[in-house]
């Protein structure tokens, strides 16, 4: 009844400096843009997976279940969705990147264009 009062679940997020740094140490770490397909092509994380959030909750299969996750989008907010939707599904190894792409950009980290 008071479903709308209830406290968001806490996600660890991580800087895009810090997701870099593990990833260039060898940590196995996917991660997972949740932007549309359009903002992907435009730019996105080297070796990101693309799935839209409105595509989250049918693909879930799709993500790797001994893989840490790190959750992405534009700036922060779709993927903190994402990252609380995985987390009440059980996922306990989610993150969320801080800024999204605008912070990663913004680091200077590199990106790809096109899909």
């Amino acid at each position: 009844m008071f479903d709308m009062f209830r406290k968001r679940s806490a996600i660890p997020e991580m800087i895009p400096e810090d997701v870099q740094q593990r990833l260039a140490q060898g940590e196995k770490l996917q991660i997972v843009d949740v932007r549309e397909p359009e903002e992907y092509a435009e730019a996105h994380v080297p070796g990101s997976l693309l799935i839209p959030l409105g595509q989250l909750a049918q693909r879930m299969d799709e993500l790797p279940k001994d893989t840490p996750l790190v959750m992405l989008c534009r700036s922060g907010n779709r993927s903190g969705v994402a990252a609380e939707l995985l987390q009440r599904a059980g996922r306990n190894d989610v993150t969320n990147l801080r800024g999204g792409i605008i912070a990663w950009a913004r680091s200077g980290l590199p990106l790809e264009r096109g899909r």
